[in-house]
């Protein structure tokens, strides 16, 4: 192998994990008894950080709280992880990686863990919906420029 070879862009999945796991049910059993269909709300976050020199961390996480008349029914929060290593990439093409393919991979077993979870309680299964990451990436970097063109102003 030539020194060239060692020096070609590469992305490889190391592991992908369940990194933590949360469900609660504070107001069981009475809760159980009301009638009335619960308001789900769903919130994502997704964090990256550097775990060796080429090695990145990604989490989705995923809080889920269904509430009936203001009560709390259930909330879970699913982080899913997953290792990747990334070598001889651009660095102007590093984050859109990070922000878009991983997060792209990573989410799928998010959605299936959170739809077990909630199927294991009883509950019907609630399927997250499917996210556009490049759309989530591409409105970051534009809340972020107006936000610098305000600070510069």
């Amino acid at each position: 192998m030539s020194d060239q070879d060692n020096n070609q862009p590469s992305f490889a999945i190391q592991r992908i994990y369940l990194k933590d796991l949360s469900l609660e049910m504070p107001n069981a059993p009475k809760i159980l008894l009301e009638q009335g269909q619960p308001q789900i709300d769903v919130q994502l976050n997704l964090h990256a950080e550097p775990v060796l020199e080429t090695v990145y961390e990604v989490t989705v996480t995923a809080t889920v709280t269904a509430k009936i008349n203001d009560k709390v029914l259930f909330l879970v929060e699913a982080k899913q992880s997953g290792l990747f290593e990334i070598k001889n990439v651009p660095q102007e093409q590093m984050q859109p990686i990070i922000a878009i393919a991983c997060p792209q991979i990573v989410y799928p077993y998010l959605r299936a863990t959170v739809a077990d979870v909630l199927n294991r309680t009883g509950f019907p299964a609630v399927h997250l919906t499917e996210v556009n990451f490049q759309a989530m990436y591409e409105a970051q970097l534009a809340q972020a420029a107006a936000a610098n063109g305000q600070a510069q102003a």
